[in-house]
């Protein structure tokens, strides 16, 4: 495996790790979820770039706008629920309740 991939490879399995043991804050959560998304971006944007595949160019521009999208949901539900409810644990929020 070249060495980029596996740079890339670590830093999304960091960022999956991140978000398996380390579920306390929210925002926490959505950092570890945009580490994950660019790591992807790049070994994607990386991947068409060394294949000069057409059909992969818009790839990794799709992949960042909809990790943006994602991003913004994430940043908008933290917003909501830290004015509702004045906590930002993941642990105290069930979605069934609130």
């Amino acid at each position: 495996m070249a060495p980029t991939y596996l740079s890339f490879a670590v830093a999304f399995v960091l960022g999956f790790s991140g978000l398996a043991f380390q579920r306390k804050y929210l925002l926490s959560a959505l950092l570890c979820l945009e580490a994950m998304m660019l790591s992807l971006y790049m070994a994607l944007a990386l991947l068409s770039i060394q294949t000069g595949s057409t059909i992969l160019a818009p790839a990794p521009m799709m992949l960042l706008a909809f990790s943006a999208c994602e991003a913004g949901v994430g940043l908008a539900l933290l917003v909501a629920t830290s004015r509702t409810h004045d906590m930002k644990n993941l642990n105290n929020l069930n979605l069934l309740q609130c």
